[in-house]
């Protein structure tokens, strides 16, 4: 782990997602005429490396490949100048055929084919710029979409006014199961009642769009374009993801910007700063995650008994310190008039979107760390504790970047199939917000605010214990967040009195800790697939890996801790799981972990945290030696001969 770190005190690894996201930077080069750009032999070899044995290209490691993501590394790889009847692309091709082809690939893929004439504009949805000059606080605005598709969209009402086709157009006729000639190019066909009506809505913004009706066009589409170029960081990103970028470079190039407006060459350089050439592959991450790195590597050493006051850890602690966003009201101050700003965002730069998973995480390591300046800290930790406690929701939960996000309908508009539009409170960001207010000893949270939590995790417990996992896969790491913070809140019960139950708290942590052991595997480790999003009765099923054995450790010593009488009825389980940990790691200290454990969409977008492998199961192994060995915990070595 320490051999990892940046000499400026930061942790950062490789967000690893599918080829599509490479695919549409090389399109976007192509778009803007500086295909050039691309090292053209190390991105073809990275596209040929990915596919499968089936011919196409996963969506998640192993999952079989994915329709639309292969249709999009076909086109990559044919912008790249390979011929269609390259052997790769051959087998490609039988897959894209044997699952309907273009015609029934996701509204994204469709949009991007538009661009170089494999598509036709007509078959996707309207998005009409009066959108834009809706009231902020009213029924129906942007600010009612999700952060990142609010950042993905307003750009794009750009690009869906202008319609452009960019040439030479990329023939992929091939790719129609039932011939180009004979596609329907339009939505496709309502399976319910919702999706009929917006249907029948789109059918009429686009008679507006044909007879030169849109109300408030141009008004919309200037605010769209200052809204676009406002959101820009100094550093070029939008947002801190790859498809906000991309649809705002897209939205520049459709409305006539140059390619050496300061604008598009900050763009330019902010994608080139997403992008990874090691091995001879060139590929690009749809995010980059060095806070959320450093703050879970500074929680895994001091788990693991590193000084709190190691100079490493103050490092990053002076890092983590200096990238709280204090000055900018972000986009969640729209909806939230009480905050202040105080959170810190998931990358470098984005002081647009802090998000409240990462502030309580960092809230965290801050506190695990003895650093120089106390007060800075304390500082540090009591703005976060504020901001954050401005952002619960009228569930009572907590959502990732946003109050009360939750308008469900919005995942059933036709442009909407990714069914990611809205950012509700969930299960595993509210645990981390409790888990936080016990490890940082926020003592001015509320009671209330934290009985509204509680209430809002305990009734979102499946049925069989289990909790679902928003942003990581996904049963186990809900759980395992759950029962980490119900378990810390025993000790802020007995202190505060809170009326909450505890013995409904221990019912419920007993059912967690229950089902985790449950679903353990019989090489000891615990594993879920990413199917299991799709499949609930997957749930805590698929190949073991270390992270998701670290979490579920993590769960089960969270239940000992609070309810030490069941030490005797987990010990088994958890003494297999770290033996599973053990006897896995290589001699290099790290983990050997190619699935996706990460979160991106529920059954549509996954990623794969490449240091999820080493600091999880860090985590885990420390907080059992701890148990085992107070000296751990405190700070010192642990001479035990039981290791």
């Amino acid at each position: 782990m320490f051999r990892l770190q940046d000499p400026a005190g930061y942790w950062w690894a490789e967000l690893e997602s599918n080829v599509s996201i490479t695919a549409e930077v090389l399109l976007l080069h192509h778009v803007w005429g500086a295909f050039e750009r691309i090292p053209h032999a190390a991105a073809e070899r990275y596209f040929r490396d990915q596919q499968r044995d089936h011919g196409g290209w996963d969506l998640a490691y192993g999952d079989g490949g994915e329709l639309s993501v292969t249709i999009e590394a076909y086109m990559a790889l044919r912008l790249l100048g390979v011929g269609p009847d390259d052997d790769a692309l051959r087998r490609a091709r039988a897959f894209v055929l044997a699952r309907g082809g273009i015609t029934h690939a996701r509204i994204f893929t469709k949009m991007h084919l538009a661009l170089i004439g494999a598509y036709e504009w007509a078959g996707l949805p309207s998005l009409p710029p009066w959108l834009m000059v809706l009231p902020d606080r009213g029924p129906l605005s942007i600010y009612d979409l999700s952060s990142w598709a609010r950042g993905s969209t307003v750009p794009l009402i750009l690009l869906f006014d202008r319609k452009p086709v960019y040439g030479p157009p990329l023939t992929l006729d091939e790719l129609y199961a039932e011939g180009r000639t004979a596609a329907r190019f339009a939505l496709p066909h309502g399976n319910n009642a919702f999706e009929r009506f917006f249907n029948g809505l789109d059918r009429v913004l686009k008679w507006t769009e044909r007879n030169g009706l849109v109300p408030f066009r141009e008004r919309g589409l200037r605010l769209a374009e200052r809204w676009t170029v406002e959101r820009q960081e100094h550093t070029g990103d939008w947002g801190g993801i790859i498809p906000a970028m991309l649809n705002a470079m897209l939205a520049l190039r459709a409305i006539g910007y140059d390619r050496d407006d300061p604008v598009v060459v900050r763009g330019f350089a902010a994608i080139d700063a997403f992008t990874i050439t090691a091995g001879g592959a060139y590929r690009v991450q749809p995010c980059i995650s060095p806070v959320w790195d450093t703050a879970l590597a500074v929680r895994a050493l001091a788990d693991a008994g590193v000084a709190r006051d190691d100079a490493r850890l103050v490092g990053a602690a002076t890092w983590m310190l200096d990238k709280q966003i204090v000055a900018r009201y972000g986009d969640w101050s729209v909806k939230n008039r009480a905050g202040e700003p105080g959170g810190w965002a998931f990358e470098f730069e984005n002081a647009w979107y802090p998000d409240v998973d990462d502030t309580a995480v960092v809230a965290m390591a801050l506190a695990a760390v003895d650093h120089p300046d106390p007060e800075r800290v304390r500082g540090a930790i009591a703005r976060a504790a504020r901001w954050v406690a401005t952002m619960q929701c009228t569930t009572g939960g907590w959502a990732a970047f946003d109050v009360d996000n939750d308008k469900d309908w919005l995942n059933r508009i036709p442009y909407g199939d990714l069914h990611a539009m809205i950012d509700p409170s969930t299960a595993d960001v509210t645990a981390r917000v409790l888990e936080m207010v016990v490890r940082c000893d926020l003592r001015d949270f509320g009671a209330p605010r934290i009985e509204r939590g509680i209430a809002f995790l305990l009734r979102e417990q499946e049925p069989d214990g289990a909790w679902f996992g928003r942003w990581g896969v996904n049963y186990v790491y809900g759980t395992s967040g759950a029962l980490a913070a119900l378990a810390a809140l025993a000790l802020r019960q007995a202190q505060d009195r809170l009326s909450s139950g505890s013995r409904a708290i221990d019912r419920s942590v007993v059912r967690g800790a229950v089902w985790l052991k449950s679903v353990q595997q019989s090489d000891g480790g615990w594993g879920e697939t990413t199917d299991s999003y799709r499949e609930p009765s997957l749930r805590g099923i698929g190949p073991t890996t270390a992270s998701q054995t670290a979490w579920a450790l993590i769960g089960l010593l969270a239940t000992v801790e609070r309810l030490p009488q069941l030490g005797a009825a987990f010990a088994p389980a958890i003494e297999r799981g770290v033996a599973y940990l053990l006897r896995t790691q290589r001699a290099d200290g790290n983990w050997d972990e190619p699935e996706f454990t990460g979160t991106g969409f529920p059954a549509h977008f996954y990623l794969n945290y490449h240091q999820y492998r080493l600091h999880f199961p860090l985590t885990a192994l420390g907080r059992y030696a701890a148990s085992a060995c107070p000296d751990v915990a405190a700070g010192r070595a642990c001479n035990d001969s039981t290791g």
